[in-house]
Parts: C-alpha cells; sequence; structure tokens
C-alpha cells in the first residue's frame, strides 16, 4: 500500500454500531476487533485507538467492553436514545468527528472504520485542512460509494474472512 512507512502516527476511530450490523446481518456475524486493530495500524506507531458504542439491550455491554478494552481501544458510550413517540437515535457522527479533529495535528494518518457515507465531510476536512492521510476500512457491501472515494486508501473487510467471527449462543 502506497504513502505507509512505519513511522507513521496513526489513530483508528471505530464506529461500532455500523460495523456491528452490517457484520450481524449480512454475515451472522461478529467484527473481530483485534484483526481490525492489528490490520488498521500496520505496523506503524499507534497513538489511541477509539471506538463508539451506542448502550443497547442487544449487546453484551459488560464482555464486550472488557474484550474491546483488552485489545487496545478505548471506549466511547452513551445510551440510545428513545423519544417520546417510540422513535430510537442512537450515533456517535458528531463526537466521533470532533474527537478525530481535535486528535489530528497529533497524528499523521486517521483510519476511519466505518461505511457512513456522513463521514466524507470529516475525511475531506482531516485531509484538506488538518493534513492528515485518511482510511477507512469497512465492508464493501455496504460502504457508501462517496466515502471510499474521498479516502486515500479502502480497506475491504469483505475481502478477508479473518475480519469476522463466529458469533456466541445467547444465554437464555
Amino acid at each position: 500500500m502506497a504513502n505507509i512507512h512505519k513511522g507513521q502516527r496513526v489513530a483508528v476511530f471505530v464506529d461500532v454500531q455500523n460495523l456491528y450490523y452490517t457484520a450481524r446481518n449480512i454475515y451472522g456475524k461478529h467484527v473481530n476487533y483485534s484483526t481490525l486493530l492489528r490490520k488498521a495500524v500496520d505496523g506503524r506507531i499507534l497513538v489511541r485507538a477509539l471506538s463508539y458504542v451506542i448502550r443497547t439491550e442487544e449487546v453484551d455491554k459488560e464482555a464486550f467492553f472488557e474484550a474491546i478494552a483488552n485489545i487496545g481501544f478505548e471506549i466511547k458510550s452513551k445510551d440510545l436514545q428513545i423519544f417520546g413517540g417510540g422513535a430510537k437515535k442512537g450515533d456517535w457522527d458528531v463526537g466521533l468527528a470532533v474527537d478525530a479533529i481535535q486528535l489530528a495535528p497529533k497524528v499523521d494518518t486517521i483510519i476511519l472504520a466505518s461505511g457512513d457515507g456522513d463521514y466524507v465531510p470529516l475525511v475531506e476536512h482531516l485531509q484538506k485542512a488538518m493534513g492528515c492521510r485518511v482510511e477507512v476500512m469497512s465492508f464493501g457491501k455496504s460502504t457508501s460509494a462517496k466515502l471510499i472515494e474521498a479516502a486515500d486508501h479502502f480497506i475491504d473487510m469483505d475481502k478477508e474472512s479473518h475480519y469476522l467471527m463466529e458469533r456466541a449462543a445467547r444465554k437464555s
């Protein structure tokens, strides 16, 4: 991969919900976050790895948080918002964007693990205003074409099965 050297300082930002639902809905599996982090860093200098999670009933929160922290991720979490009419909202788009912009002066490369096209303006800002290389990694089948196009490099997690792992059987 062009423009990678071992002295690059990198930060990894993972949109957990985006990857979780893609892995579950398309493959019936979970994301292997250990492999994701190792492949993202690719022998470079890891400055920070952050994961953004919305707390829901579907996620075995404590076990997941412990596992992802043990891999080396800092966890940012917030509760799912449920509105009066039953509508639900939960995303970290703005929080992740603010953190990436704040961290950009301290790194050479930002790695965004998400397929969400809402991040295109962030990618462009990090490149043009902050001078960062931006790599995107996600499942190509569910990734915004505009996000792939905006990135300096795209890692298609559909291409390699080691980004996925079997889902544990649910406890009754």
